[in-house]
């Protein structure tokens, strides 16, 4: 048999490559799942920006004429948006930041150690305490913050980086067992020290991880409202989430409130995630190659 003749029997038909580009019952259940999230957002939007008169005629998927503001005030001296905002805002820092530090430090030790029983172990604890979420621990923890002293936003961040801490660990690990391990000896060699070979070598190679971990944290922080609001004692210094929830009963007759305030809290997680999509899909997909 000629090499022509075998690449022909061989070669797929070109029918048969356009069937398979386009799965179609996949096609209808992710374009289900996007109407079903864009729709909602959609009446959120429009309702945000309707006069008070606009927002009871019973038209939600009508779009606001003229467009007004009037809600986007009144929300914004209803719940003090700018300390709370500033306060969800802090929170999330610590919580990103301190997130993606303690979780790759503790997995860049886990998985160079691999071998000793102590971070194994750990690895196991880490992968154990993912099945305790925190409405589980919730009185204990409201107890012990009240006797530290941390029964504010900073006692959050911290509850925050260790919750997250389990999660985190799986991702960090998986992700450097595909790390030449070549480079860091090399670095040994030149005399660099544990911690140098960490932060010149291997903290800039697991940046789409962390980029991963930092919109995990980001989305988990700043959404949050039972561990605020079960753990800051004082309510001045409560996060957007939990602000909003205490002044529903003055929304439930001015829809185009309520709205505007929603709009105004989930604006920068929106945001966050449009401009970090992309390094989110790479840091999870090398992750699972790796």
């Amino acid at each position: 048999m000629s090499s022509t003749l075998q690449q022909r029997l061989t070669r797929p038909s070109r029918a048969r490559i356009g069937r398979e580009k386009t799965n179609w019952p996949a096609t209808a259940i992710l374009a289900a799942c996007a109407f079903s999230v864009l729709l909602p957002l959609f009446v959120t939007v429009s309702m945000a920006f309707k006069s008070a008169g606009q927002a009871v005629d019973g038209k939600a998927f009508s779009w606001p004429d003229p467009f007004s503001v009037e809600g986007f005030t009144a929300a914004w001296e209803l719940v003090n948006f700018p300390r709370a905002f500033t306060i969800s805002l802090f929170i999330t820092l610590i919580s990103v930041c301190g997130g993606v530090l303690v979780a790759s430090m503790a997995s860049y030790a886990i998985h160079r150690n691999w071998n000793r029983k102590f971070y194994r172990y750990s690895f196991y604890y880490l992968l154990g305490a993912m099945f305790l979420p925190f409405p589980v621990l919730a009185l204990s923890q409201v107890k012990l913050t009240g006797l530290a002293g941390l029964d504010n936003p900073f006692g959050v961040a911290i509850l925050h980086v260790m919750f997250g801490l389990s999660f985190n660990v799986l991702l960090f690990t998986a992700f450097m067992r595909g790390l030449p391990a070549e480079l860091e000896e090399s670095a040994r060699m030149d005399g660099a020290s544990t911690w140098t070979a960490f932060w010149r070598i291997i903290f800039p190679l697991i940046a789409p991880m962390s980029a991963t971990v930092a919109i995990f944290a980001f989305l988990g922080s700043w959404n949050d409202f039972m561990m605020p609001s079960l753990i800051i004692a004082e309510q001045a210094n409560q996060t957007l989430p939990v602000v909003q929830q205490l002044f529903q009963t003055q929304f439930s007759n001015n829809y185009h409130v309520s709205f505007a305030s929603y709009l105004l809290a989930m604006a920068p997680s929106i945001i966050a995630y449009l401009f970090t999509q992309r390094w989110v899909m790479s840091g999870l997909t090398q992750g699972a190659i790796k």
